[in-house]
């Protein structure tokens, strides 16, 4: 009787990851950009990327054998310039697949287009009036061919952004606008090696959630010391009171 109901549930697991596939709830991400803005333009990006996507989208020619060990100061070579700090390097396998998992902090975002590995994308990030514009306009990929990667059909590139203020525009679905400031953009991978057109494009105010959280705590600190200063002068001023009528009473 154990053995059944143990049968069932893993047939019952079974089922729901395969539901769960369907679905759409496990994304084979095979490319990944992930921007953290800042309002004075600078940024920290996390690439993270199977070696295989990395050549066949940026025309690297990293090893794709999933045997071979990673280069991990070649990788940190080609993500380094002038205006781009790469601060961690690392990796992952995945489906007979070696990633890699960059980070990176950029001086200038409008300047990122320089460097090798965003050069498909021409960025733009200015003030117009009371919002701030941020708008990445990605051309073609490398094209390379990297002969059998594994890949099955389903294989997705994602862009995230992450916004420093309150959006007031952008073109994503808007599903995928998540947790209140993160701006997700996906696409085929097959589209996205073929070079389909993909416009990342934003509007935000020009205060910073932070500031605006940190001017918000300070203004609900001060209200609250004046209101513990008005109930202790309140309490003195009663108890004062209090004072001279016993002391009038007694005399």
């Amino acid at each position: 009787m154990r053995l059944r109901a143990l049968l069932a549930l893993v047939a019952l697991a079974a089922a729901l990851t395969c539901a769960c596939s369907a679905a759409g709830f496990f994304r084979q991400y095979e490319y990944e950009e992930e921007t953290y803005l800042s309002l004075d333009g600078t940024a920290t990006v996390y690439v993270n990327a199977s070696i295989d996507a990395l050549d066949a989208l940026r025309g690297t020619s990293f090893s794709t054998s999933p045997t071979a060990l990673v280069d991990r100061e070649a990788l940190r070579r080609y993500f380094s310039s002038p205006i781009t700090h790469v601060t961690r390097v690392s990796t992952s396998r995945r489906d007979g697949r070696v990633f890699v998992h960059v980070r990176l902090d950029v001086d200038d975002v409008t300047r990122l287009g320089e460097v090798a590995p965003f050069a498909w994308s021409a960025y733009e990030f200015r003030r117009d009036g009371n919002l701030f514009i941020y708008r990445q306009t990605m051309g073609a990929a490398a094209g390379k061919d990297v002969g059998d990667a594994g890949w099955n059909g389903s294989e997705i590139v994602a862009f995230r952004l992450h916004i420093p203020s309150k959006i007031r525009y952008h073109n994503t679905l808007p599903e995928n606008l998540r947790r209140g400031n993160i701006l997700v953009w996906e696409q085929p991978l097959a589209e996205r090696r073929r070079g389909v057109p993909l416009t990342l494009d934003a509007r935000m105010e020009t205060e910073s959630i932070l500031y605006r959280t940190l001017y918000l705590f300070g203004a609900t600190f001060v209200a609250v010391a004046i209101m513990f200063a008005a109930i202790i002068w309140w309490i003195l001023r009663v108890g004062r009171r209090r004072r001279a009528a016993e002391l009038a009473a007694k005399g």
